[in-house]
């Protein structure tokens, strides 16, 4: 999943999708890469369970996965949780410190 936002088109496409769905048409616009290149972008973002899509009528609809966010944040809590027990243990050791 990581390697799928790595990219910063990616990262765009995705960020586009905060605010609801969008078809390729509308995440295309204004993005330096055609329209082709944004719906393999968006294939990338789907294997990796960051998007899924919906067809409506003539078009595919593209939405952030909530399993996929919940995956990602997860992941990264992991990381924060070690550097807060971490700043935690540093913290108590100079308190004993100061209180020897």
């Amino acid at each position: 999943m990581l390697d799928a936002l790595g990219d910063p088109t990616r990262r765009t496409i995705f960020e586009r999708l905060r605010h609801g769905s969008r078809c390729v048409g509308e995440l295309a616009a204004g993005l330096p890469v055609t329209r082709p290149a944004v719906s393999q972008h968006l294939k990338v973002l789907k294997d990796a369970g960051l998007v899924v899509d919906r067809p409506r009528g003539r078009n595919r609809y593209y939405e952030r996965s909530n399993r996929g966010l919940e995956v990602v944040m997860s992941y990264l809590d992991q990381f924060w949780d070690r550097a807060f027990r971490a700043l935690q243990e540093a913290a108590e050791r100079a308190a004993n410190k100061e209180d020897t």
